[in-house]
């Protein structure tokens, strides 16, 4: 790489151990704010450093990104990737009929492949290089064992793998995180027997996720898996506005690359905080990145039946303080704002920011093995994105057998299909701020697109017939 100009400085600071900074008598008034002084560090203290250069060219990298990820756009390629040669088409069974109902003691992987409509040859052919990944954060590691014994359990009527294909960075050895076991366990059972990575980022940023450690590693690697999944995420003003951007440009080069990123839309609703004295929503990031897909959740209508969807209350959902409404998603958006007739005070929000999520998914009552022990009724976007993610990981997979690119960033393609393969989910509204004004009610969801469920959940054979267009 050649030479940047403005170096914006020291992004993060991992210590293997105490972090601490030891000031000179006369600095001690000078410590920067919330640091405190612990003394000189042991002289063979590891230091890992991580410097981020400021980027150029931004708004030339953003147009590429809308060029080669329009499927309008003379330019489209799906991303700047290579993919592999045309190979023999699999022939699709017949799609089942929607709303076909079943009982069910908690969502598990027959549960999901019942409610989106997929069947047993619905899973990856072993004969290509497809591959997924998710991403574990803050000390979250899943464990081999866990995977094993929850496919032993739940994936008996489907061909699946087992195993992880390859670990990226530092897996640890202590107790597995419900977390880290969720986001592998149901990308490998929705995405079945597709090779899957998982990269563990370990350490901190300001006490959050190393997002731009983990970014960084991605735009370093020239082979990646096309479907990526992260299911963390933080209040976009807990984080500065130079780390955030920076984020941000990484992001739009893994679209310009042509990876499928997918994150979940947080589960507090529209978030809540106070602003000078008065309550307004609370976006997450990167869930509110325009070079996402992010995904909500839902529970269904009645929860021991595989029946229709209703929103899940904690669906993250709002718009972003911080990103402009991208051109992608403007007529979506504006009819939303047009139309529904429950939208909170206009005080609350940015209508005029990038709105999310994209899609949604089940997101309560799942079933998932963790430390050996199957735990039921673990609930989160933090499952239905991984879901998503992998439906997307099998339909890449007939992309691939046709000779066309993997999917790319999804967004401009979602978006001008108006919802077409996906569930409308049309009940229900999620979660804000507990006052008078709005009584803690956020947004609430309604025909096509809205910002609970976005344009709604996975109906898998008519979305593989809607993404299978070059």
């Amino acid at each position: 790489m050649g030479p940047r100009s403005g170096l914006l400085g020291l992004f993060a600071l991992f210590v293997a151990g105490k972090c601490s900074y030891s000031p000179e008598p006369d600095q001690q008034r000078r410590l920067p704010p919330g640091w405190v002084s612990l003394g000189r560090a042991d002289p063979e203290e590891e230091l890992s450093l991580t410097f981020a250069l400021r980027q150029q060219n931004v708004k030339r990298l953003s147009e590429l990104v809308q060029a080669v990820s329009d499927p309008g756009s003379p330019r489209y390629v799906g991303g700047l990737h290579r993919f592999p040669p045309t190979s023999t088409l699999r022939q699709h069974p017949e799609p089942q009929v929607p709303g076909t109902v079943g009982l069910h003691l908690g969502v598990t992987p027959s549960v999901i492949r019942k409610r989106y409509n997929l069947t047993a040859q619905d899973v990856g052919s072993g004969t290509t290089n497809n591959s997924q990944a998710c991403a574990q954060f803050l000390e979250q590691y899943f464990h081999d064992s866990d995977l094993a014994e929850f496919m032993r359990l739940f994936g008996g009527d489907f061909a699946h793998q087992a195993s992880v294909a390859r670990v990226v960075g530092q897996q640890g050895r202590g107790r597995a995180g419900i977390e880290a076991s969720l986001d592998v366990e149901y990308l490998m059972s929705a995405g079945a027997n597709i090779s899957t990575w998982v990269y563990s980022s370990p350490g901190r940023h300001e006490s959050q996720e190393p997002f731009l450690q983990w970014l960084l590693l991605l735009s370093n690697e020239s082979a990646l898996p096309y479907v990526h999944t992260v299911s963390y995420g933080d209040d976009e003003d807990s984080l500065s506005s130079t780390y955030i951007q920076r984020v941000n440009t990484e992001l739009m080069k893994a679209a310009a690359r042509g990876l499928t990123l997918l994150f979940a839309s947080g589960d507090s609703g529209a978030g809540c905080w106070s602003v000078s004295g008065r309550h307004q929503f609370r976006p997450s990031f990167p869930a509110s990145s325009p070079y996402v897909t992010t995904v909500g959740g839902t529970s269904f209508q009645n929860p021991f039946r595989v029946t229709d969807e209703v929103v899940d209350y904690i669906s993250g959902g709002g718009f972003s303080n911080v990103f402009p409404r991208p051109s992608y998603q403007e007529e979506a958006v504006t009819r939303y704002l047009s139309s529904s007739p429950h939208l909170p005070p206009s005080s609350y929000f940015n209508a005029s920011g990038r709105a999310y999520p994209d899609v949604a998914a089940l997101s309560d009552g799942y079933w998932v093995v963790s430390n050996h022990v199957p735990i039921p009724w673990v609930s989160g976007t933090s499952a239905s994105t991984p879901v998503f993610g992998g439906l997307l990981s099998l339909i890449n997979e007939h992309r691939i057998l046709r000779g066309l690119p993997p999917l790319g960033f999804l967004n401009p393609r979602l978006y001008q299909k108006h919802g077409a393969g996906l569930f409308d989910v049309t009940r229900g509204c999620h979660e804000s701020c507990l006052n008078e004004e709005v009584e803690g009610q956020g947004f609430c969801s309604g025909p096509g697109w809205d910002p609970v469920t976005g344009w709604g959940t996975p109906n898998f054979p008519a979305l593989l017939k809607t993404l299978m267009n070059p």
